[in-house]
């Protein structure tokens, strides 16, 4: 797709000459010739870059520029200015604008200043759509059960979050969480607000993997028609997951351990080293030790990657947290599928934690999922549970944990008058700020909204 590039200047032999100037390298360029009309199309269209000229009849640059960025607060703007009216061009960089051009710039600058913006605006967009991205997925909440074990998981978590590089690698079987463990050391680490970028090294082709890892120049190799960043690259700052790190050819892991230790890599067809800050998390759901053993992995990877290292329990070595965790699925199943389901029978309880689980958490959420469609009333039955579930032999002396039925709350005395939209908002403000003991940075986080929105919020209610 086509970058949109809006120019708004009164002068229309010089706008004529910007937009052929632009249009021969590619862009989509449209004009106005006053801020009325430059903001009307603002409003109906979005434009990847406006060039503003500060000089024009009735409403003048600097107002159409305050005006532009209530439109869209993210626009990225060029202002066009004559000589001597540098302030002027300054006084709009304070309230907003990218850059500014003094006027009697030839075309070369002009596409030159395009170009610069529109990289600025990608990376810009990028980055945020990553941090967005890993915020919404993955709270700091995700990792869900009270065993012994799992609270073990979580104090480890804690402290592992607390050092800036040090490496992690989180063992386990399949489906018993590690990813989320992964986000969790990253939400809760000085990294929170850089990117998380998981990389599954089983599911990339070999003949890809560097590429996608280190990147590569332009001309580096037949089909490099221009130069491409990779996810250390791209992760700078933040954390790299490498899921199925056993996976890893073993002509790439000598590469790998060069990147842990010095900080550095070279993109592919690269000639200097580029410098980085990440932390490296690595999870396997195979003995890496064993793989060490076999030689299939590297003994001083193995030994650089586990300075820190996660154990994670099957299920079945948690029986405290199959209920509670089927419950909390069917909280997500209700919302999704509009079911009112309130809990799970007596019976089928028992099935649920008299089975072996050898998919871990990931089979208990689909058992839920399935059950939670094939169940029309308010509870789950032993016949709403998978085949191999039903016909399993109840383990003796298991007992349930009593955990309560979900919504399975006292009714009020007395009907009272539905809550206003504002008063739902305020009290669900309130209970994450308890959930947090009042950090505000954690409880942004947790309400997807930044620090400087809660305050406004708890000004607007009034919330100490």
């Amino acid at each position: 797709m086509k970058e949109r590039i809006l120019i708004v200047d009164d002068e229309e032999d010089l706008t004529l000459g910007y937009s052929k100037c632009l249009s021969k390298v590619g862009y989509e360029v449209k004009t106005a010739s006053s801020g009325e009309e430059a903001l009307d199309m603002l409003r109906e269209e979005i434009y990847d870059l406006v060039f503003l000229d500060i000089r024009l009849p009735k409403m003048d640059g600097m107002e159409v520029l305050k005006k532009a960025l209530e439109i869209d607060p993210d626009l990225t703007v060029v202002m066009m200015t004559a000589h001597g009216s540098v302030e002027s061009a300054v006084e709009s960089m304070r309230i907003g604008a990218h850059n500014y051009l003094m006027k009697g710039f030839d075309h070369e600058e002009l596409r030159m200043v395009a170009k610069k913006a529109l990289e600025y605006i990608k990376l810009h967009r990028e980055n945020s759509y990553l941090k967005l991205k890993d915020r919404r997925r993955y709270p700091d909440t995700a990792i869900f059960g009270n065993s012994p074990k799992i609270r073990k998981v979580k104090d480890l978590i804690k402290v592992v979050a607390r050092t800036p590089k040090t490496s992690v690698l989180i063992q386990g079987e399949s489906g018993t969480g590690k990813e989320l463990v992964a986000w969790a050391v990253h939400n809760w680490s000085a990294r929170r607000d850089k990117p998380m970028i998981p990389i599954n090294c089983a599911a990339i082709p070999e003949t890809l993997m560097e590429s996608e890892l280190f990147g590569f120049e332009k001309g580096a190799f037949t089909d490099a028609k221009s130069m491409k960043k990779g996810v250390f690259e791209l992760a700078h700052g933040g954390t790299i997951f490498l899921d199925e790190i056993s996976s890893m050819n073993p002509t790439l892991q000598p590469k790998l351990l060069r990147v842990i230790e010095s900080q550095s890599f070279r993109r592919i067809g690269g000639t200097s080293d580029i410098k980085i800050d990440v932390r490296i998390i690595a999870a396997s759901n195979r003995d890496l030790f064993e793989c060490v053993k076999d030689g299939s992995f590297r003994e001083d990877l193995y030994y650089r990657l586990k300075v820190m290292e996660i154990n994670l329990p099957p299920l079945k070595e948690r029986l405290e947290d199959i209920i509670p965790m089927a419950k909390l699925f069917i909280e997500q199943n209700n919302k999704e599928f509009s079911k009112k389901i309130r809990g799970i029978s007596e019976k089928a309880q028992q099935l649920l934690v008299s089975y072996d689980w050898p998919g871990n958490v990931r089979e208990l959420k689909n058992v839920i999922e399935r059950a939670a469609i094939l169940c029309q009333g308010d509870m789950i039955d032993v016949e709403h549970l998978a085949i191999e579930i039903q016909n399993t032999p109840q383990k003796e002396n298991i007992q349930v944990p009593a955990v309560p039925m979900i919504d399975e709350e006292p009714e009020p005395e007395e009907q009272k008058e539905p809550l206003t939209l504002q008063e739902v908002e305020r009290e669900h403000i309130i209970k994450t700020l308890r959930e947090f003991n009042g950090n505000k940075s954690k409880a942004a986080r947790a309400l997807q909204i930044s620090r400087s929105t809660l305050r406004e919020k708890l000004k607007q209610y009034g919330i100490e």
